[in-house]
């Protein structure tokens, strides 16, 4: 798919056969948003998983089409400079942490009006039972993950100039995500109607940021990546052009305590690459003693039968000596002849 990485590659596969899906799915009266969007967590249809589902529903065209739009944009660099298997585990976390960011400002919103004091809520002319009014709380889509990445793009590579529409002239990347995340955060404070989730936004950001700067801290060295992958030295912060390596050091998320520790995965995979290359060495060794081998005893071949073909024409010329060039027979007249034209 016009060589975009593979788990770049994957996320929008997978997003757009979930909306597709999704369509098919309301034809038969079942309704993703309400199963796998995340739902405010004292509402009665939340569920633990949705905080992994909810990034792969989106609510309509224009909502996938952008989200996609800047992953396959920002995210198939950031996978080749992190590698495919951190780039993941960012992008997941990024989706989490903004569905962890929206349910704390839902839980504001809650606790603010004082809807814990309530059964049943007017909306819109309409009374309905807290209960319902609570499941109607669900967030959907991978914008927060989305700009986790855009958070990422910005702080690796801050100088890049970018063309964004409708802004006539190009804006280095480092003041179009300083400016993005100003513009969420003015949005989540003054539009609270718009249902766009403006601190799921801003929460893609914030986990993003405190997992780049747990990287940077930790890695120091330069040596072996994350989970392995990307160009590894390539990170910086917004004030540096390219500089820093907190994409370098390899470690294992399951042993954060040991940041020079390598995975089980990876240390077989360099067991067994050792192995191969011991093996081409061995056979490598063994085919030259074999040719060597072979050639010598060729050369011996050779040289034993130059030396009979010599002994015989040698007893042909003494014979020709001692009683003429007619004494020799057919096969000894070829031999002779052989030997001269040689």
């Amino acid at each position: 798919m016009f060589n975009i990485p593979n788990v770049t590659k994957n996320i929008i596969i997978i997003n757009l056969l979930m909306f597709f899906a999704k369509l098919v799915a309301v034809r038969y009266g079942i309704d993703f948003d309400d199963l796998l969007g995340l739902h405010f967590f004292k509402a009665t249809d939340f569920r633990l998983y949705q905080f992994f589902t909810y990034m792969f529903v989106h609510a309509g065209w224009e909502h996938i089409f952008f989200n996609m739009f800047a992953v396959w944009m920002f995210g198939r660099v950031m996978e080749q400079v992190m590698g495919s298997q951190r780039f993941l585990f960012y992008y997941i976390v990024c989706g989490v942490g903004a569905g962890i960011m929206q349910e704390g400002a839902q839980w504001i919103e809650y606790v603010y009006q004082g809807l814990s004091a309530y059964e049943s809520v007017n909306a819109d002319g309409m009374v309905m039972p807290m209960s319902a009014y609570l499941n109607n709380w669900t967030t959907v889509g991978a914008s927060g993950a989305v700009y986790g990445i855009l958070l990422s793009f910005g702080m690796t590579f801050p100088n890049e100039r970018l063309f964004i529409i409708p802004i006539p002239v190009p804006i280095k990347a480092k003041w179009f995500v300083i400016g993005y995340a100003v513009i969420e955060l003015m949005s989540a404070l003054g539009h609270r109607g718009d249902n766009i989730a403006h601190m799921a936004h801003l929460g893609g950001m914030i986990f993003g940021l405190l997992l780049i700067l747990y990287w940077r801290r930790h890695d120091s060295g330069g040596n072996g990546r994350f989970f392995g992958g990307g160009l590894g030295n390539i990170g910086g912060g917004l004030g540096s052009n390219y500089g820093g390596g907190y994409y370098s050091r390899y470690e294992d998320v399951t042993h954060s305590g040991s940041t020079h520790s390598t995975s089980l995965t990876q240390r077989l995979a360099r067991w067994w690459q050792a192995q191969k290359n011991r093996w081409k060495t061995s056979r490598s060794a063994r085919m030259n003693v074999t040719n060597n081998a072979s050639k010598h005893a060729a050369d011996m071949q050779w040289r034993q039968k130059e030396q009979q073909r010599q002994e015989e024409i040698d007893r042909i010329l003494d014979k020709v000596k001692r009683g003429g060039y007619n004494s020799l027979t057919d096969e000894e007249k070829r031999k002779l002849f052989e030997a001269s034209e040689r």
